[in-house]
Formats: C-alpha cells, sequence, structure tokens
C-alpha cells in the first residue's frame, strides 16, 4: 500500500454554482412543503467549510479535484443516456437531470397490496410521515456533512420506493438516473422503506451519454422493518470526467437482512460514503463493491459499520481492480457499541494492481466497546498471479483478454452473493462494457 500526500485544499469554499441567488430560483422550482427543509440545509451548506488535509476523514483523498464551480443546476430535461442494463424489467422511474423524464407503471398485484413507487416530490405529501421519519434522517458520520447538505438543498427530485407488511417482490425495481449536458449538477436520491417481513430488490443506475465534466451529488437511504429483506445494487456509470459524491445510509431492525452492492466504473474522481447501522438483534447488513479504476481516476471509499444491539452480523467485502495510474482509498470502521454482545463482524478490502503505476491506500479499523463479540478486519493489494498470467498467456490468450479473465475470478466471489442471476449477468456485462474501453 503506498502513501500519498493529498493535494492542499482550497481555502475557502468556491460557491460560484451554488449562490444564494442560483438557490432561490431553485426553491421556486420545487413543492413549498420542501422549503423550509432545504433553507435549513442550504445554511448548513454555507456555514460548513470544505475539507482540509488536516481532516483524518479525507485522508489521502486528492482534494484540488472537488471544486464547486462551473456547474448547472435545474438544467431542461434531455433525452435519458440508454441504460446499459441487461434486465428484463422496465425501468419503473426514469430521471433525467434530477427530474421525472418517464414511467412505467406497477403490475396491479403489487398495487392493489399497497408497494408504491413514485417520486419522492410526490411522497412528500402523500406519504408525508413516512417521508419525515426516513428521508436523510441519518447523520453523516464519514466526513461528507456540507456535501450531503448541498444534496438536500439541491435535490430536485428522486425515488420513492415502500414496501408494505409481508408483501414480496420477485422483480427486481429499476430505477434510471441520468446526466445530459455539458457542467450539469445532480443531486439523485433513492429512499426504500421495507416493512416488517417484506421483501424487495432495488436496482439504481447513475449514467450519462457525455463526455463531459459533471457534478453528482447523490444520496440514498434504506430501512429494513423487523425480519424483511433488502438487497439494493447500484451501477455508477457517470462521465468518466465528472465529480461525484454518494452517501449511503442503511438501518437494519430485528432479524432484518439487507444487502448493498455498488459497482464503481465512472467518474473522474468518485467518492462514495456507505454507513450501516445495525439498530436490533438479529439484523445483518452485507456491504459489498467492486471498483473497475482505470486511467488516472480516484476512487475514495469511506464505510462505517455500526453494532447498536446484541446479536447482529455484518460482513463487508470490497474489491478495487487498478489499471493504469489509478488510485483508490478505503477507510473502514467497525464500531460494536457496550450492549451490542455477540457481535459478529468482518471487514475486508482487496485490491489487484494491474499497473506497476497504480496506487491502493487501505485503512481497517475497530472501535469494540463489548468484551463478547468477533470482529475481523484485513486489507491486502497484490499483482496479477505471474503464474495464472502465464498459463493464459501460453494458450494463446492475449494480455488484454488474459487480465480481463483474472479481474472477472477476482471479482466473482462477490457477484456470486446476488441471489439474482440476471442481474448476476447484467453487473458482468457493464463490467466487461467498461473494461472494452
Amino acid at each position: 500500500m503506498a502513501g500519498h500526500s493529498p493535494d492542499a485544499a482550497v481555502a475557502a469554499t468556491p460557491v460560484g454554482s451554488f449562490t444564494p441567488e442560483v438557490f432561490e430560483r431553485h426553491l421556486s422550482t420545487v413543492p413549498a412543503s420542501w422549503h423550509e427543509r432545504k433553507r435549513a440545509a442550504y445554511a448548513r451548506f454555507q456555514s460548513l467549510p470544505l475539507p482540509s488535509r488536516t481532516d483524518e476523514s479525507w485522508r489521502f483523498s486528492t482534494l484540488s479535484g472537488i471544486k464547486l464551480d462551473g456547474y448547472l443546476t435545474d438544467q431542461p430535461s434531455a433525452l435519458a443516456a440508454k441504460a446499459a442494463f441487461s434486465l428484463a424489467a422496465e425501468p419503473t422511474l426514469t430521471f433525467v437531470n434530477g427530474r421525472l423524464a418517464s414511467r412505467n407503471a406497477l403490475p396491479a398485484a403489487l398495487t392493489s397490496r399497497g408497494v408504491v413507487v413514485s417520486t419522492l416530490s410526490e411522497a412528500a405529501g402523500t406519504h408525508a410521515e413516512l417521508f419525515r421519519q426516513h428521508f436523510m434522517a441519518q447523520p453523516q458520520k464519514l466526513g461528507s456533512a456540507k456535501f450531503a447538505a448541498l444534496h438536500e438543498a439541491f435535490i430536485a427530485d428522486g425515488a420513492f420506493v415502500y414496501v408494505p407488511r409481508g408483501v414480496e417482490i420477485d422483480t427486481p425495481i429499476v430505477l434510471i438516473h441520468s446526466a445530459a449536458g455539458k457542467g450539469t449538477a445532480v443531486f439523485p436520491h433513492t429512499l426504500v422503506i421495507a416493512e416488517e417481513n417484506s421483501k424487495v430488490t432495488v436496482v439504481d443506475h447513475f449514467l450519462s451519454n457525455d463526455e463531459e465534466a459533471q457534478f453528482a451529488c447523490g444520496a440514498n437511504d434504506l430501512y429494513a422493518g423487523h425480519g424483511a429483506r433488502v438487497t439494493y445494487t447500484a451501477a455508477q456509470c457517470w462521465s468518466l470526467e465528472s465529480l461525484s459524491m454518494q452517501f449511503n445510509s442503511t438501518v437494519v431492525r430485528r432479524d432484518a437482512r439487507v444487502q448493498s452492492l455498488n459497482l464503481h466504473l465512472g467518474a473522474k474522481q468518485a467518492r462514495h460514503e456507505s454507513l450501516s447501522q445495525l439498530q436490533a438483534p438479529g439484523g445483518f447488513s452485507e456491504m459489498l463493491a467492486l471498483t473497475v479504476a482505470t486511467g488516472a481516476r480516484e476512487f475514495d471509499q469511506r464505510t462505517l459499520q455500526i453494532h447498536q444491539a446484541p446479536n447482529t452480523k455484518s460482513d463487508l467485502l470490497y474489491k478495487n481492480a487498478l489499471l493504469d495510474k489509478s488510485r483508490t482509498i478505503f477507510s473502514g470502521l467497525i464500531i460494536v457499541d457496550p450492549d451490542a454482545q455477540k457481535t459478529d463482524a468482518y471487514q475486508s478490502n482487496r485490491n489487484l494492481m494491474l499497473s506497476g503505476d497504480a496506487e491502493s491506500n487501505s485503512l481497517p479499523g475497530l472501535e469494540i466497546q463489548a468484551n463478547d463479540v468477533r470482529c475481523t478486519h484485513g486489507a491486502t493489494s497484490s499483482p496479477i498471479d505471474a503464474d495464472q498470467l502465464f498459463y493464459l498467456n501460453s494458450r494463446g490468450i492475449p494480455e488484454k483478454a488474459a487480465n480481463e479473465l483474472l479481474i472477472f475470478g477476482f471479482f466473482e466471489d462477490v457477484l456470486s452473493r446476488l441471489e439474482n442471476d440476471e442481474l448476476h449477468t447484467a453487473l458482468r456485462d457493464l463490467i466487461r462494457r467498461r473494461l472494452g474501453k
């Protein structure tokens, strides 16, 4: 694991794209019921400083790339980029530049049982109490409070998924978030609420069809009630010149299970923060991520597993394949509260180095306040096995194709954890397309 000194932070907050005048224009485009909350969020955004090189939560990050000027908010909707997912299920909601562009109706068998897939702006009125309880209800703990406040202040709309008690949905709910246009700033959001003993799979696809610099500042909230099963998959395929920030928050209740898999393929610089809170006995959180880092791109991953109740389990596995002069940062922490006896927590970051110029930084950590737990963590960075590469080359497989085969072998133990074979295949296809560019 190589060290790296981050660039110096900008001394003052750049406000060029998100001035008070721009914010007031944005307010005129959203429901009045959001105004008070958005004004409070904008005040927080203005008051908080940009990250600096002395912030431990931004250790190793290239701060010079994080600039908040030169972007355009509330851009008119344009044609959505074509989704690259090869899933049979049509997207239920498609957002372009933060606004709903198209909607496919849910089957009547689901709506008759109370399942709701709508926009956040609709849910803020029709499901006001659920919205209030779960929308961005968890405070940011991983360093991006300023950007989370920016997200809340400028979000135009997002997806709301509600599954009532005892309802099981077998077909994935697919959501598309697309950015179009040079300099566009988007603030995608997905809120998933799975009530007691329900089951749902939600797929977020973030993409753009422009090779231009854009800014994506997104978030999601996942809530799994007692006995619920939630599978959440996100594929990040923003423009390769974009700046991406994403904040994931998961709450797991008694005997619930949440599996989240984040695939990182796009952006020039991307930061992904994932917080999982196990709040009741029997809860299980599985946190998975795969990254293909090429060129001089940087992927910054920060995670926090908080065990707040006894007999809970979490399992984190993040795998990165690094090519060219790319960089990855992983900083993960497991916290076990004093009352969380019988905790079983695992955290692993594994990096496959496909270039001598690539750089990986890993900082796994534990903070244990209970005495009857099992917690393990670790990180590895290693090149491709020379014998495996020689074996493939000796059978006439070119080096590029051989590397691709070895990457898929490296990723397979994550992809194989998905129960949905079609989703497994779709993610493999996305990775293959990215490697082919």
